[in-house]
């Protein structure tokens, strides 16, 4: 692939040995969409679904075309910017409620701007949320259900990417505590929430989980290193992002499996939104550092932002998806998790793993059994 070839010459001399790891990735997926073609012989650089709906160069506009979100609520983490923004701009667009979780509310509110200056009517709101910190999960929870409002959906997009070894102010590695426990955590506090959602609107509830296909080859040897979490000496920047984003398919299959044992009309899924070019990638130079004319021929085989954004709507809104849980998605369709990805003794051992990670005063129930809110 001579797209490749380039980037090769560019960054072979100055790329270290886990840079070269994360390229290798990088190819190989490039490879697996590069030269697909459909029955009218049109090249599609991302690949494309037969015989289904949708394709991998869908956009999460076409996807949710002609659904209406009327009176559903949705949350979005990590929404200010990215698939997240878009995710939002769309959910909004089709009448759902949405509720940004962001870091930075003045970023959210230039996106709520835009969103509004786009579609008037739209209902989108930002709260205060770093994922990273449980102290602030909690916070963020309190005041959702503090709110009264609904939770028909709850979408896990929030995520970094390769960042320097750093441990959270909770004491956990910092894309582990960022990309699975803050969103573990949030899942718990809210849950209630959902169910009740559920029960007096009679609407299925759905809870996604944003993964990626990085956890099939940027991971650690098992996959999950509970062990060694927090351990400096062994840890590696994109092996630690493939570990978190496999903890998200795990945590979403675990999940799935226990609220179908209760019974309850919620699904939870874990999807991979494609290759695309976001700012995620904004700790590694080996993405940022590329020279502009190589940017030019990668948007060939990555997904823009409204692609991207489309496999994450789908599964949150279309009625296709309709009572599917425990599934692994892509391209707006389901697809398959390695096979660390469907364990599930695994998945039921990083459960149980996340529970011991939590301080007990962060799984103090918000609302006590008289229906009272908790600080």
């Amino acid at each position: 692939m001579i797209i490749l070839k380039v980037i090769y010459i560019v960054r072979e001399r100055e790329s270290n040995s886990e840079e070269k790891r994360l390229f290798a990735f990088s190819t190989l997926f490039c490879r697996r969409f590069h030269s697909e073609t459909d029955q009218n012989g049109m090249w599609w650089p991302c690949g494309r679904n037969g015989g289904s709906s949708f394709s991998s160069s869908s956009t999460a506009e076409q996807v949710t075309e002609g659904i209406d979100g009327t009176g559903l609520t949705a949350i979005v983490t990590g929404a200010s910017s990215g698939i997240g923004a878009e995710t939002t701009r769309v959910l909004a667009m089709r009448g759902v409620h949405v509720i940004m979780g962001v870091r930075n509310v003045v970023a959210a509110k230039v996106v709520m701007e835009a969103i509004l200056k786009e579609i008037p009517n739209a209902k989108v709101d930002a709260m205060e949320l770093d994922l990273s910190s449980m102290i602030s999960v909690r916070k963020f929870a309190l005041e959702f259900i503090s709110s009264g409002l609904p939770l028909n959906i709850l979408i896990n997009n929030a995520g970094i990417f390769g960042t320097p070894f750093k441990l959270s102010e909770d004491n956990i590695e910092l894309q582990f505590a960022t990309n699975h426990m803050g969103h573990f955590l949030l899942i718990n506090l809210l849950l209630d929430t959902i169910k009740r959602t559920t029960h007096e609107s009679k609407k299925e509830g759905r809870i996604v989980n944003i993964s990626s296909s990085g956890h099939q080859w940027l991971n650690y040897r098992g996959g999950i290193l509970f062990d060694k979490i927090n351990d400096e000496s062994s840890y590696q920047k994109f092996c630690a992002y493939g570990q978190s984003k496999l903890a998200n398919i795990l945590h979403a299959n675990e999940l799935a499996r226990r609220l179908k044992e209760e019974g309850v009309n919620i699904t939870a899924n874990s999807l991979h939104p494609g290759a695309i070019a976001t700012n995620i990638h904004r700790y590694n130079r080996i993405l940022t550092g590329i020279p502009g004319v190589v940017k030019r021929l990668l948007n060939l085989v990555i997904k823009n932002v409204q692609q991207g954004a489309a496999t994450t709507c789908y599964v949150a809104l279309h009625p296709e998806v309709r009572g599917i849980s425990g599934e692994y998605f892509a391209d707006n369709k389901i697809a398959k998790a390695n096979s660390l990805g469907r364990d599930i003794d695994l998945a039921k051992k990083l459960w149980d793993f996340s529970m011991n990670l939590i301080k007990v005063e962060y799984l103090v129930p918000i609302v006590d059994a008289d229906g009272i809110l908790r600080e």
